[in-house]
């Protein structure tokens, strides 16, 4: 029987869910140039299905605007449909932007951060998953047996990865029950945030060839290791494209271009987590000796900080300038990744505007200091709820003239229908919720 091949035109939405329509491979230099039609209210349906109060409602129409650059293509043979779709742009009619496309915001940020101050961004996002057909024994973590038991998926993933562009890092079995993680190099600007829809979907279809399921959920269960999104991050001049973070003279090593930066990130991280940390599971994850970041503190070579300095390895023979880099904690996949680092690029614009003193790091566990201590270093819990983390997002005024009003009133109207419907839930009916959707 004749078959047409479909490639999926898609846009990752608020909740981080990627939808889009499809059409005929045949079709494909046609809708590079004219795209597809697209609802407003699509941007509204939640990760669990009902779709929140729309300030569209039935009105309105959108164009999703393809980048080809994006596609990507995964074939699993004869008897199984390829895995083929493309990101888009979320457009007016006239092609103009729309101005709650969280694509079009990453790209806005990352122009704000070269016109304002010359700068650029590479980045790469670290995830953590779940395997479902793995069986969950005790003592897995990191263990060669909790390797060989995923079979031959890891192969199969690694080389679509690797067929799809990426630079593949490292894979491994994580602490977690079931849980293993997946590593990339890093991107510069939007195509950092292209490559880890990447990741998730790639495994996502990978795991279907596999007659199973993985799931990104920020937490399993109430009493189990979490799956974090860590993001690695590092400046570069604009233009001669040479690092900027590092400093051997500076304090902790790091420049003051680059100190301005993490100021900006650790000032508005509170209220950054309603992006970063978007379910209502996520601040289970989100607490003290746990392995995950709980203060909006800096560390070094501390992963439990909101917000840490990597190490370096100068026994590798690679200039430490070009590995000194950053890494962003207190995020999973519930969050929209181009809604991610585009905050994170608001926050730090915020810093270098204001040419903030670079951060001090953190001498120990913020949970184990005193609270003067925590108050001369800037250091306050980060919020246990979603709905905290959305009413300190609201009220920050520095975020308004870089997101805009139109962004931030549905993300918030988005995000606190999510939590009206998780209210009646126990924490472990919410988790099974989100262990689906994710």
């Amino acid at each position: 029987m004749l078959r047409e091949e479909i490639i999926m035109l898609c846009t990752a939405d608020l909740a981080g869910q990627v939808r889009g329509k499809g059409f005929p491979a045949s079709d494909l230099e046609s809708r590079l140039k004219k795209g597809i039609g697209w609802t407003p209210t699509n941007s509204m349906i939640t990760a669990h299905g009902p779709i929140a109060p729309s300030p569209w409602g039935p009105f309105g129409d959108t164009v999703l605007v393809p980048d080809d650059a994006t596609r990507v293509r995964v074939d699993f043979g004869d008897e199984h449909a390829a895995f083929h779709y493309m990101m888009a742009d979320i457009c007016n009619l006239d092609g103009t932007p729309w101005s709650v496309c969280p694509r079009s915001f990453l790209k806005r940020m990352l122009k704000q951060l070269e016109d304002r101050h010359g700068l650029k961004l590479k980045a790469a996002f670290e995830h953590e998953f779940m395997l479902e057909d793995v069986e969950e024994l005790p003592n897995a973590s990191y263990a060669l047996d909790a390797f060989r038991r995923q079979g031959s998926f890891a192969e199969t993933y690694l080389g679509a990865l690797k067929a799809a562009g990426l630079d593949i890092d490292t894979f491994m079995p994580e602490y977690g029950p079931k849980q293993y993680e997946v590593t990339v190099g890093p991107a510069e600007g939007v195509k950092a945030a292209d490559e880890a829809v990447a990741v998730r979907e790639i495994a996502r279809a990978v795991a279907q060839y596999f007659d199973t399921r993985v799931s990104f959920t920020p937490i399993l269960r109430p009493d189990a290791v979490g799956n974090g999104v860590h993001m690695h991050f590092s400046l570069m001049d604009a233009a001669s494209g040479k690092p900027v973070n590092y400093d051997s003279q500076g304090k902790n090593n790091m420049s003051e271009t680059a100190g301005s930066f993490l100021a900006g990130i650790l000032k508005l991280m509170p209220a950054l987590t309603a992006i970063t940390a978007a379910g209502t599971i996520s601040y289970l994850r989100l607490t003290p000796n746990r392995w995950s970041a709980a203060y909006n503190n800096l560390g070094e070579r501390d992963r439990e900080a909101g917000l840490r300095i990597c190490p370096v390895f100068p026994g590798s023979g690679t200039d430490i300038s070009k590995q000194f880099h950053f890494e962003f904690r207190a995020a999973d996949a519930t969050a929209n990744p181009y809604l991610v680092l585009g905050t994170l690029i608001a926050a730090g614009l915020h810093g270098l505007d204001q040419k903030l003193d670079r951060p001090e790091v953190c001498p120990g566990p913020p949970q184990d200091l005193e609270d003067a201590q925590l108050r001369d270093l800037g250091i306050v819990r980060l919020p246990q709820s979603l709905t905290e983390a959305l009413d300190l997002f609201e009220g920050e005024a520095a975020f308004k003239p870089l997101l805009g009003e139109d962004l931030i009133q549905a993300y918030l109207a988005h995000k606190r229908f999510e939590v009206d419907l998780m209210k009646d839930l126990s924490d472990g009916q919410q988790c099974e919720k989100y262990h689906l959707a994710y």
